[in-house]
């Protein structure tokens, strides 16, 4: 992974439909760097999140992420983004019909993976990182929560992104499980990905020497004081 600035965003205003949400935004987030983003509900991290992955145009101000430029960027080029990032949600969002091993060649082959052979390594590969070597067989329904958002952090690496963006990963999950998650992208990050983790529970943060932003008062700003 070449790029050393993953997110560079400048003057930047954020909104949601007509309503400004973030003003001002300027972040510059590095390769390897894991970034706790807090505030409360309704301040904005979702939409910011939304923007970074190119699902809320920006249209003020100057964003790059994984070298694509959100300000240019067409609605077609907006999968060429995603593939160069992972993205985990709070509920999982897997096929719930699908094995794991499905559930992973799925997003492969939608994403241009064409070789079986490969496609079955890859999958291999990303369960083993993640915990869930021997699990590829089962169906989500049979795995505890922890071991279905590990899938989804799996689904994440699947084609080694520059960055992850994390909303609530943890909100379902028990403290013990959620400590597990935090460990499983902490130590994500120490192999040169970016992570930008948005998240109302606070406990877990002293655990983990990170950086913190918070969105507050229509801004993002950076915390240098611990929650």
């Amino acid at each position: 992974m070449a790029l050393d600035t993953i997110i560079d965003i400048s003057d930047a205003q954020i909104y949601q439909k007509d309503m400004l949400v973030l003003s001002n935004v300027n972040l510059k987030i590095d390769k390897g760097e894991f970034v706790y983003l807090i505030g409360k509900t309704g301040s904005g991290k979702s939409s910011l999140l939304k923007t970074l992955y190119g699902e809320l145009p920006l249209r003020e101000g100057n964003g790059i992420v994984c070298d694509s430029d959100l300000r240019s960027m067409k609605p077609k080029e907006v999968p060429y983004l995603r593939r160069k990032l992972g993205i985990v949600f709070q509920d999982f969002e897997l096929l719930m019909d699908r094995s794991v091993n499905e559930n992973l060649s799925f997003v492969m082959k939608a994403t241009g993976w064409k070789e079986k052979t490969e496609i079955s390594k890859r999958a291999e590969e990303v369960l083993e990182k993640v915990g869930l070597g021997t699990k590829g067989y089962k169906m989500p329904h049979e795995l505890s929560g922890g071991e279905q958002q590990r899938v989804v952090i799996a689904r994440a690496l699947l084609n080694d992104p520059y960055l992850i963006l994390a909303d609530e990963p943890t909100g379902n999950l028990d403290p013990a499980t959620t400590e597990e998650i935090l460990s499983l992208l902490s130590d994500i990050s120490k192999n040169g990905r970016a992570i930008i983790m948005a998240t109302h529970d606070y406990s877990h943060m002293n655990n983990y020497s990170t950086r913190i932003i918070k969105c507050e008062n229509q801004r993002v700003l950076d915390q240098t004081i611990s929650v």
